[in-house]
């Protein structure tokens, strides 16, 4: 079994184990797995990610497309991830099943297995998508509007007795420019930085 396989497998039965049949669906990373340029990070699964059981297939992910696109960073170029592989969820009053905030021990159950993902992809270099990415590996506490357009250099244990330092950019996260429009020039303008200084920071 190749060791990103192996990985998730490993995942998943930790994640049963622990949380049991409340563990319907697991979504783990997808695109190039094999030292991609960049490997994105956003913090959880929500309703349309776990029915394809892949990342940023919903409106966040149509949104992340075309500024990837607009900058020229096609998607099937980088590998894209979340913190949380699991889709947390809530019953809003109404009675229906909807998208809640992870949770912090969700968090810290998955920030491990996350940074092994992190260590057998070995990217370039980390984009962080919103606050609970960038809390991932930043102390917590560190904001998406203090850090965001800006390189930083994590250092994260990637393997037993391993540790790597990458390279860092933070982003928000895309959905929040489908509440907050305002912010469509700032994330243009921070994915345009991006891409201008890659070659310098990422590779």
């Amino acid at each position: 079994m190749e060791p990103l396989q192996s990985l998730y497998a490993e995942c998943e039965a930790a994640c049963h184990t622990q949380r049991g049949k409340e563990t319907a669906t697991l979504v783990f990373g997808d695109g190039k797995a094999n030292h991609p340029r960049l490997m994105l990070i956003g913090e959880a699964p929500g309703e349309q990610e776990a029915v394809q059981r892949r990342p940023f297939v919903g409106k966040a992910g149509k949104n992340l497309n075309e500024f990837l696109e607009a900058v020229g960073l096609p998607r099937e170029e980088l590998y894209i991830s979340n913190v949380v592989k699991i889709r947390p969820t809530r019953l809003s009053a109404a009675g229906r099943t909807v998208n809640r905030p992870p949770s912090r021990e969700e968090i810290a159950f998955f920030r491990p297995w996350l940074y092994r993902e992190v260590g057998i992809v070995h990217p370039s270099a980390l984009v962080t998508l919103g606050n609970v990415a960038l809390n991932a590996f930043l102390p917590e506490g560190s904001t998406i509007g203090a850090c965001h357009g800006c390189w930083r250099r994590v250092t994260i244990g990637t393997a037993d007795d391993c540790t790597e330092v990458f390279p860092l950019f933070a982003l928000y996260h895309p959905a929040s420019v489908i509440y907050n429009r305002s912010l469509a020039a700032t994330y243009q303008s921070d994915l345009a930085t991006l891409r201008d200084t890659l070659v310098a920071y990422g590779g």
